[in-house]
């Protein structure tokens, strides 16, 4: 095989020095341009911790669909619990070992009996950062859902609940009416969504409802509160008690909003939810 080399002129010293001129320049743009690149893409793994949710009673993962999309277009990675609803202890636990298991930071999100779940999980995790209460209980040691929820006039959970499921331990699972389920839980979805809803709520124990919080983690973890101003199982007057005590970074009450203000108003709930993550 034949291979042409093309003889070339000697450079001149001046021609080499403009040369190497012009070598330098590139690479110093190159390291540059990497030094920055990384410098943004440090900073972006910094602002976006992992989003963990925790759903409550009477609804499921799938409640979260909405905010999870909006999160992801925002570059956020989130992981929607399956909370067991078994009670406030084990839940909490079961909720503890995920978040050990996510290197980085972590956004605890709880709805309703969620929020019990979170108060309880993040006691003496390093890596939760923020603590946001989507109509979610925010329980003090010593308190239970029931009673902080029985605080405050207003809530109508219990007409509301269907008859009692005996559980082969003496336990009861409670689900709430599906005729009921409705004007008593997502008054402002559609109709045809809160029958699947109801349909494929996922019941609490009523032990669980009763259980009394060991711990209460928004006394040292910055938390964030948005509740729905007609909520029918926790009034808005707990929230807003609950918001105050706990010093909320900020509190949004959404007006005329029922209990499942994260699928009626998902995009309210997902901005709160990005202002703490970037806290």
């Amino acid at each position: 095989m034949h291979i042409a080399i093309r003889a070339q002129k000697p450079r001149t010293p001046a021609t080499a020095r403009k040369v190497s001129a012009a070598v330098v320049a590139v690479l110093i743009s190159l390291g540059l341009a990497f030094f920055f690149t990384g410098r943004a893409s440090a900073r972006t793994s910094v602002q976006r911790p992992t989003i963990v949710l925790v759903h409550g009673a009477f609804a499921g993962s799938s409640s979260w669909s909405d905010v999870i999309r909006t999160l992801n277009r925002k570059g956020y990675p989130v992981v929607a619990v399956a909370n067991p609803l078994r009670s406030i202890k084990g839940d909490a636990a079961y909720v503890a070992s995920l978040v050990r298991s996510i290197p980085g930071p972590v956004v605890l999100v709880g709805h309703s009996y969620g929020g019990s779940v979170i108060t309880s999980a993040a006691d003496g995790l390093a890596n939760v950062k923020g603590l946001v209460y989507v109509a979610g209980f925010a329980a003090d040691v010593g308190e239970s859902p029931a009673k902080l929820a029985g605080q405050f006039p207003g809530s109508t959970l219990g007409p509301a609940i269907a008859p009692a499921v005996t559980l082969p331990d003496g336990d009861k699972d409670l689900y709430i009416s599906t005729d009921k389920y409705h004007a008593q839980f997502a008054a402002d979805v559609g109709a045809a969504s809160a029958a699947v809803m109801a349909a494929t709520q996922r019941p609490i124990t009523e032990a669980a409802l009763n259980e009394a919080s060991a711990s209460a983690a928004w006394k040292s973890i910055p938390s964030w509160f948005i509740y729905g101003t007609l909520d029918r199982n926790i009034p808005a007057a707990a929230h807003a008690f609950m918001a105050e005590r706990a010093h909320s970074r900020k509190t949004v009450a959404v007006k005329g909003a029922s209990h499942v203000v994260m699928i009626s108003h998902p995009g309210a709930v997902a901005a709160l939810i990005e202002e703490a993550a970037s806290y």
